[in-house]
């Protein structure tokens, strides 16, 4: 096998299979689980994927035990390297435990530099949808492999190291959830009146919200041509369901959205394509209230575009996803042609209602909550309909004042976005530190090399001799038994 790069003097390339023992875990059948017994530990347990632990009481051969401490390596589905830290247990199937071989590698060593190698070993892994290494492709990885007396070194500056990188990730960690809290807050300011109070002293002859919608409301009674329509639109307006509500400055009031919009409507039922004319929206591409072109499908079909066709500045709602995404939002605004699918409902609003105002405040906690209490669950998904989504109360002030709290939203928005784009930056240098530490510790760059220590090099062959010498002793020993047993 080639080497893989020059090493520094006194090291050597070894494979895993030279550095260790590689004992696979047994195949627990779903029968032997119990309430009771040895925990067993499987993959999920491992990643921290799953708490939840498999028992068994039964006694196991003794490869099979696990202790505190011990180096597990998870070779199936998800590739990883674990020192224990639990009590005695039972190992799963698909997990190595590692017996290192004392006289060549230290146990920490040998973890870290199993992370090194897993990475590029993860490349050449058998099996779609789940990774897969054979012991064989394992044990013939090479790792390098400096003197004893090194190997500490580095493992000590390494740790000290990657507890200061590790301390950084916890840091940012932090990041994302003040950001969320920082833009839920802004919302809830703009939503209320109070983000924009200076303004409205400086603009005291703004047209209150009870006119507006007084506005809206002859004007839709005039563009009514049957009585029965005419009694609809009164209906709509005579609606009032008493609730909690944040107070609001004088000149706002809480109106449903069945006031302020002319019509809810569902998007396109048919299928999509993945190539054709022209994007057709899925919840999917309904991301932090915009729209995101990413996974994308299609359609070519005249009918479908000229009924569903989108206009820049129309809020899109997602009537229909898990219970913890149902009902949100993002406006679209004409980046490209697109239409909208059938889970999506656009929201026809008057001009009175600015659309950007309007997506703001579909996207508060007020709103959310609305959601949460009104949406409908099935299997997996929950489901908000027109008519609920009609009878959300947004609260409503003058048009000019709601383009006032959108700008100031954006202003702050764009503040918040080069937090977070820094803080993506901030991440991703913090995870490629811990990789070139872990390139650096493992090129010898890391610490300096003492002359005096024995050559890895040396080491490996003389263990290498002793083996080759222990295997042709039991082979003799196999011989002279036949022999005996034959002349018996």
């Amino acid at each position: 096998m080639e080497e893989p790069y020059e090493l520094p003097e006194g090291w050597a390339f070894a494979t895993l299979g030279d550095v260790g023992r590689y004992i696979n875990g047994r195949a627990f059948k779903p029968s032997e689980w119990e309430d009771k017994g040895l925990p067993i530990i499987r993959i999920q347990n491992l990643t921290g994927t799953s708490s939840k632990f498999n028992r068994c009481s039964k006694e196991v051969e003794d490869r099979y035990y696990v202790k505190n401490g011990d180096l597990l390596i998870s070779w199936s589905a998800s590739l990883g390297v674990f020192i224990w830290d639990g009590s005695d247990a039972l190992l799963n199937q698909h997990i190595f435990r590692v017996e290192p071989n004392h006289d060549l590698v230290t146990k920490k060593f040998l973890f870290y530099a199993s992370k090194y190698v897993l990475r590029e070993l993860e490349k050449k892994t058998h099996g779609t949808g789940m990774v897969h290494v054979t012991k064989g492709m394992f044990e013939e990885t090479k790792i390098p492999l400096p003197p004893l007396n090194e190997q500490r070194h580095i493992v000590a500056k390494l740790e000290k190291l990657l507890l200061q990188a590790n301390a950084s990730k916890e840091h940012l960690a932090k990041v994302p959830a003040l950001i969320k809290q920082f833009r839920q807050s802004v919302l809830a300011t703009a939503c209320s009146g109070r983000l924009t109070e200076d303004w409205r002293r400086e603009h005291p002859d703004v047209k209150p919200a009870r006119e507006l919608l007084e506005y809206i409301f002859r004007r839709r009674l005039d563009e009514a041509d049957t009585p029965a329509k005419k009694q609809r639109i009164r209906d709509i307006y005579s609606y009032r369901e008493e609730q909690d509500s944040v107070p609001l400055p004088p000149g706002w009031e809480y109106i449903t959205l069945d006031e302020l919009c002319n019509s809810f409507q569902y998007g396109t039922s048919k299928k999509s394509m993945p190539e054709g004319k022209i994007p057709v929206l899925r919840m999917g591409n309904l991301q932090n209230g915009e729209i995101d072109w990413k996974a994308l499908v299609y359609t070519s079909n005249e009918e479908e575009i000229e009924k569903y066709s989108l206009e820049p500045g129309t809020v899109l709602f997602n009537r229909t996803n898990s219970p913890e995404l149902v009902g949100k939002t993002a406006i679209y605004r004409g980046e490209r042609s697109a239409i909208f699918a059938g889970y999506l409902i656009r929201i026809n609003n008057y001009q009175e209602l600015d659309s950007g105002y309007l997506n703001y405040c579909l996207n508060t906690t007020q709103a959310k909550e609305h959601c949460l209490k009104v949406k409908t669950d099935g299997v997996s998904q929950s489901n908000i309909n027109a008519q609920k989504l009609g009878k959300f109360e947004i609260p409503f002030c003058s048009l000019e004042e709601q383009q006032e709290i959108v700008r100031c939203v954006d202003t702050l928005f764009k503040v918040v976005k080069s937090i977070e784009d820094r803080y993506n930056k901030a991440n991703s240098q913090v995870d490629n530190l811990t990789k070139s530490l872990l390139a650096k510790a493992f090129r010898g760059e890391l610490v300096p090399q003492d002359p005096n220590n024995e050559p890895a090099s040396v080491l490996l062959e003389r263990i290498k001799k002793e083996r080759a010498k222990q295997k042709e002793m039991k082979k003799a020993q196999k011989r002279k038994s036949k022999t005996l047993l034959d002349y018996n």
